[in-house]
């Protein structure tokens, strides 16, 4: 799939604001399925300095500085994205979900740098921590014996079953547990419950931040901005890597997901952030189209076999 993404942040505020340092974690990221082409971030008002740098977790990110007096801030990225089938369609693993959980706690049978590297992903963070109601509720597919995978899709699917998608009862400080028990939320929480419940029971999973492409109904034209970022995760499956689900819809990320970046949980890949000096209250938009690209539109051939 080939798609023209376009992604603004607007920020509005009360008072005037002198100083303000900020990263925005908005550049795709390149990897084996995916391939980004021409990109621009425009910054308005202009920057006096900025630059791009690598994170810990591999995230492009931008850092630029503001130094004059402005009242509003608005940040845009327009880019080309090619994806294809991730290699998590063609995944077999055999393995019973307590031997990954023995492979990331003593690195017995695969203990190499993806599994160390895999460990960091155990443990808790900002957003997600493990608890007992987690690790039941996630009992539910994990019966002794269970093979990963299939232990792992089942969760995907529970997810999807049990909850509710409901935008207005959650916000990003809402923690996992009530999430939990009122089984409502959106796909930040979603993806952080989960998240919560893999790793209650010893296992390694990594939020991931992206686009998804949505269709508008039949036969109406899809409206400028109506698009948002999306929120998976992805779990380890010791031997083979990571693999993506999607618990909000109950699937694997296909060529329609576009990968932002990953980390521990939300607090790693906010897409905009920062300080600054003055500004009062402020109000927030955010506005994404992932608009699907004609393959004659393209100058030249994305990925070659």
């Amino acid at each position: 799939m080939k798609y023209q993404l376009r992604h603004t942040t607007s920020y509005e505020y009360s008072g005037q604001v002198s100083l303000s340092h900020n990263e925005a974690r908005m550049l795709p990221r390149e990897l084996p399925w995916q391939w980004v082409g021409k990109t621009q971030v425009s910054i308005d008002p202009a920057p006096v300095r900025q630059r791009e740098r690598t994170d810990f977790f591999g995230n492009r990110v931008v850092y630029f500085s503001v130094e004059q007096l402005h009242s509003n801030l608005q940040v845009t990225l327009t880019c080309n994205v090619e994806t294809r089938q991730r290699p998590s369609q063609d995944i077999f693993s055999s393995m019973p979900w307590e031997d990954a959980v023995q492979a990331l706690r003593q690195g017995l049978a695969y203990s190499n740098a993806d599994t160390l590297e895999a460990r960091l992903f155990a443990l808790d963070s900002a957003f997600v921590q493990q608890h007992d109601s987690l690790a039941n509720y996630a009992r539910q597919s994990f019966p002794p014996g269970c093979n990963l995978v299939d232990a792992v899709s089942a969760l995907n699917q529970q997810i999807f079953n049990d909850f509710t998608y409901d935008p207005d009862f959650t916000t990003v400080a809402t923690p996992v547990e009530e999430v939990l028990a009122n089984r409502r939320g959106v796909c930040q929480d979603f993806a952080h419950l989960t998240i919560g419940c893999l790793r209650s029971l010893g296992l390694a999973a990594r939020y991931v931040s992206g686009y998804m492409e949505t269709l508008p109904p039949p036969g109406q034209e899809k409206l400028l901005g109506a698009d948002a970022t999306h929120a998976w995760l992805a779990v380890f499956v010791p031997g083979w890597g990571w693999l993506e689900i999607d618990p909000t819809n109950g699937c694997l990320p296909d060529e329609r997901y576009i990968v932002l970046g990953w980390g521990r949980d939300y607090a790693d890949v906010t897409p905009l952030k920062g300080v600054m000096t003055g500004g009062g209250e402020h109000e927030l938009s955010v506005a994404v189209d992932v608009i699907p690209s004609p393959a004659e539109d393209d100058d030249r051939l994305l990925f070659t076999q």
